[in-house]
């Protein structure tokens, strides 16, 4: 199913309606079935929103019917579809200042908390929005969104421990698959329909890779990157991708002819096209040597670039077509002590196995993980 368009149907919203009354009670149903406007423009108005067939139909009676993931999707659709029908909530943002001490002959300590108080759940009582663990964290730093207990003036309160945090500037965060496409629909770019192809072109062309669900850029892409900006810097903008986007939504709509609106766009860009293909630079990744040579001719080995990152390779190919994967420095494999390789799947999401997995010996070692072994990751807060 593939729409962004927010609109219940009647039916559902009655439905709803009666089973929130039913669940929770009358405070939690608004006085008339609420109405949503959808964010991006020329969305598919005339779908209906994805929501459940029927709101009785709980995630937990189909716990028997369902995969792991599709409940988990499923669980996600019908709990937002009745919070969204559920009356709002009601937070109070509160700053709480609390006197500790004095001791004898002491000035007393003020110490100052500020963050929501929540004075009505609404439909935080069935779901509430996730929010990457980054942009949680920053949040609490600037004390935004930080959730406090109902307290009295004059209440007296126990001290338990005092927690001296020191907070430092950290730099923005890399995305995830859910941040990015977050980005998007800020800026304009795409739509929910083109999001899954966006991201999966990024990894299939090797400009990121998906380590820990963090996108990272690979040299590749910090090259392609480079080289778009010194040759295509206004056509790469998210101003321009939005204008071009909505330009082609009034195509769409009929209100543009798409002819004059090609062609103004076409002429200019066929001309940088000339410029870059005479000027642009190719650049080449260079193998670098290992010191090591092969141990099936002897030619020293080299550290290559393939589609699913770097590899050891022989200086001799295609006469020799050895190649091993790298190994991790001081990590060495739980099942059998052998070295620990990053790989990577069709998909280009981060694994790692142990370097003596033969795919065709089953008398091998058979260890893989999402993870590094615990004794890579102490080693890696000692350093």
């Amino acid at each position: 199913m593939r729409t962004d368009s927010v609109n219940v149907a009647e039916a559902a919203q009655a439905e709803a309606r009666q089973y929130i009354l039913e669940q929770f009670g009358q405070e939690y149903l608004p006085s008339k079935p609420p109405q949503y406007k959808t964010r991006a423009k020329g969305a598919q108005e005339a779908h209906e929103a994805i929501r459940p067939t029927g709101v009785r139909r709980e995630p937990a009676a189909l716990q028997d019917y369902l995969s792991r993931d599709e409940l988990r999707l499923y669980d996600l659709i019908w709990k937002r579809f009745v919070a969204s029908q559920m009356a709002p909530a009601i937070l109070d943002q509160t700053s709480v200042d609390i006197v500790a001490g004095p001791e004898q002959g002491e000035k007393p300590y003020l110490f100052r908390a500020t963050g929501s108080v929540v004075k009505f759940p609404g439909f935080l009582k069935v779901y509430e929005e996730g929010r990457e663990q980054e942009e949680e964290e920053k949040e609490k730093e600037e004390g935004k969104d930080v959730r406090l207990p109902p307290l009295q003036e004059g209440e007296v309160l126990d001290l338990v421990r005092l927690l001296p945090l020191q907070h430092f500037t950290k730099p923005p965060p890399r995305y995830t698959d859910a941040s990015l496409i977050r980005a998007l629909e800020e800026y304009g770019i795409g739509r929910p329909s083109t999001y899954a192809s966006i991201l999966t072109t990024l990894l299939d062309r090797a400009y990121v890779d998906r380590v820990d669900k963090k996108l990272i850029p690979t040299e590749l892409g910090f090259s392609v990157n480079d080289l778009l900006v010194a040759y295509f810097s206004d056509l790469i903008t998210v101003g321009f991708t939005a204008e071009m986007e909505e330009k082609l939504d009034q195509v769409a709509t009929g209100e543009q002819a798409w002819t004059p609106m090609l062609h103004e766009f076409y002429a200019p860009f066929a001309e940088k096209v000339a410029v870059a293909r005479e000027q642009m630079p190719r650049v080449e990744f260079e193998p670098q040597a290992t010191g090591e040579p092969c141990p099936e001719c002897g030619q020293p080995l080299l550290v290559r670039h393939g589609r699913y990152g770097k590899f050891i390779g022989c200086s001799g190919f295609p006469k020799c077509r050895y190649t091993s994967p790298i190994p991790i420095p001081g990590v060495t494999c739980p099942v059998c002590g052998g070295a620990v390789v990053e790989k990577r799947t069709r998909r280009r999401q981060t694994f790692y196995s142990c370097a003596n997995w033969r795919p065709d010996d089953d008398t091998a070692c058979q260890w893989s993980a999402w993870k590094l072994p615990t004794q890579a990751q102490k080693q890696e807060e000692t350093a």
